[in-house]
């Protein structure tokens, strides 16, 4: 098990740490999603095709290094449909298909994926017969996707839809027909959600998920999701120790201050454990598999949770102004809380962590 960066994960870090600086500060971040930063991102560093297969012109790294890659992207509360792309490619790691994990390594295609993966709201079906195998043509997509994470900006969606034998993993184009998006008024600002409609759209079938596939994608995109918990729950917390270091109530530093310190310390301790469960998560997806579903479940009973309430503990510690518009506060709040529940509560995580521990 290895809980220690090594010497080139940490230079990814600070090369999207600093490249995420200069041209997504967060004075942008408010004016919302941009594809030219996108682009960039893609194009300047490659980080969609970071978790890409080298055959399909990815760089072929492991969930140890886009978890680094989304820890940074999270504290940079970076708009637009980046995490619902790297969803999308872990999902393909599963069901490949060169033309989709191509375009999204890149950069050309923005993917989203129906969360949660479990959940079986599409139904596929084929003019002439049964749905099976892959790339099966006149294959046509029914149902409704109340949330779908960046499904504005994103250009294909992946869903698992009930078919034949089993669940099989589909692409619909999000601009084609019998397609309707409906942007949804969501409680992060900084990235959006939509309602989607799906009537007899055109679809193309990538492949069956097997008995336990969409159990397996839902384990990877609830430690790609944790990853940038961390990251929210680290900046959010670097905020505050920096605040408390230079403002001053009567007289004195409010760092200097009992009930302050404590409280920083008990947000630290959340960290240090939220960065033990994340980087155990992230091995275990890469080398121990047996291991992956506890450790994806703990990520987000833990995790999660944590996230929302440093950025919380956050906003409260910087006073009256951290309730104000124009302070950045309530963008962690809104983004932690936002993200707590993208896969369900907590408690749904903990009661599948005690099943598993069971087991």
């Amino acid at each position: 098990m290895r809980l220690v960066l090594t010497p080139e994960q940490r230079e990814l870090r600070e090369a999207v740490r600093s490249f995420l600086a200069a041209v997504s500060p967060l004075p942008k971040v408010r004016e919302g999603y941009d594809p030219a930063v996108h682009a960039r991102l893609n194009g300047e560093l490659g980080l969609s095709g970071l978790i890409v297969p080298e055959e399909y012109g990815g760089a072929g790294a492991g969930m140890a290094e886009l978890a680094v890659a989304l820890e940074e992207t999270g504290a940079a509360l970076l708009p637009g449909p980046f995490l619902a792309t790297a969803f999308a490619a872990l999902a393909l790691t599963r069901v490949p298909d060169k033309e989709l994990l191509t375009g999204i390594a890149e950069g050309r295609i923005a993917a989203t994926l129906a969360l949660p993966v479990t959940s079986q709201d599409v139904a596929a079906r084929a003019a002439g017969g049964e749905v099976a195998g892959s790339g099966v043509a006149g294959v046509s997509v029914r149902g409704t996707l109340p949330q779908v994470l960046s499904g504005t900006e994103a250009a294909v969606l992946l869903a698992t839809a009930s078919a034949g034998d089993g669940p099989v993993l589909v692409a619909v184009d999000l601009d084609g027909p019998g397609v309707t998006r409906t942007p949804l008024e969501t409680l992060d600002l900084t990235r959006g959600q939509a309602r989607v409609e799906l009537a007899d759209a055109p679809a193309r079938v990538l492949g069956p998920l097997g008995p336990d596939g969409d159990a397996a994608v839902g384990d990877l995109v609830a430690v790609a999701l944790a990853a940038e918990q961390l990251g929210v729950l680290r900046a959010a917390l670097d905020a505050i120790v920096a605040y408390a270091k230079i403002r001053v109530t009567f007289g004195r530093y409010i760092g200097s201050y009992q009930g302050v310190k404590h409280k920083l310390a008990d947000m630290h301790c959340k960290l240090e454990q939220a960065d033990s469960i994340v980087r155990y998560a992230a091995w275990a997806a890469g080398e121990a598999p047996a291991e992956l579903p506890q450790a994806a479940a703990l990520a987000q009973a833990y995790v999660g949770r944590a996230c929302f309430e440093v950025a919380r503990d956050h906003l409260l510690l910087h006073g009256g102004v951290g309730f104000t518009w124009e302070h950045d506060a309530h963008l962690y709040y809104k983004r932690a809380k936002a993200d707590e529940v993208l896969l369900g509560p907590p408690r749904v995580h903990r009661a599948r962590l005690a099943a598993l521990m069971e087991a």
